[in-house]
């Protein structure tokens, strides 16, 4: 992809960057809570939202694109997040094919995958999973109280040696991958199913 063709702000070689991929169907203030959770915890630079096309692993597509993109810049308005369509730009569906198109176009970025406990025990599902651990940091954030499923999960046993401890959470953005790090927050109890299910997102 040609530099304008991405969408993507402007960064540098040596920065770092929190990508939060999903469908956002619709983005709530939990997202937004763990966003800037991100920023503080792992000492990112920038967090990008990937706001994808559809959930591979989910039956039901989701809304249109346009409608989760507006409501996503609606909700988080933060001078270091961005709302990013890439992956469509770049005509990626799974997360590893997404990771390889952004540091292919922005070379020399420390990009950091960030992702729920709850994602991480399914992790082992996802597509190509041991690629992405392997390419790029993973930072999970949990409720507290959910350490026990997270270090379960198949991912976690796996590359339990890469597991940088939440002391040293900041210290993420600089390790090789694999490497990933398990921080609990106070997480807000709100979720894209349940405001779905209310019906009262488009357009607010």
């Amino acid at each position: 992809m040609l530099p304008g063709e991405t969408g993507l702000p402007p960064v540098r070689r040596g920065q770092s960057v929190g990508l939060l991929g999903g469908s956002f169907d619709p983005p709530h203030e939990g997202h937004a809570h763990i966003t800037r959770e991100a920023l503080k915890r792992f000492g990112l630079d920038r967090v990008w939202w990937l706001v994808s096309p559809g959930n591979p692993l989910k039956a039901h597509g989701p809304a249109p694109l346009a409608e989760r993109m507006a409501a996503c810049r609606r909700l988080i308005r933060h001078p270091r997040v961005h709302v990013s369509d890439f992956e469509v730009r770049a005509g990626t569906r799974y997360t590893a094919q997404t990771l390889e198109a952004l540091r292919a176009a922005c070379p020399g970025v420390r990009f950091v995958w960030l992702m729920g406990a709850d994602n991480l025990v399914q992790f082992h599902r996802w597509d190509s999973w041991r690629e992405i651990i392997e390419a790029v940091p993973l930072g999970v954030l949990a409720r507290p109280g959910q350490r026990l499923a997270g270090r379960n999960a198949v991912a976690a046993r796996s590359y339990r040696a890469a597991r940088i401890p939440p002391e040293a959470s900041r210290l993420l953005p600089l390790a090789e991958a694999p490497a990933w790090c398990f921080v609990e927050v106070p997480l807000m109890d709100v979720s894209s199913s349940a405001i779905r299910a209310r019906g009262d997102w488009r357009g607010a």
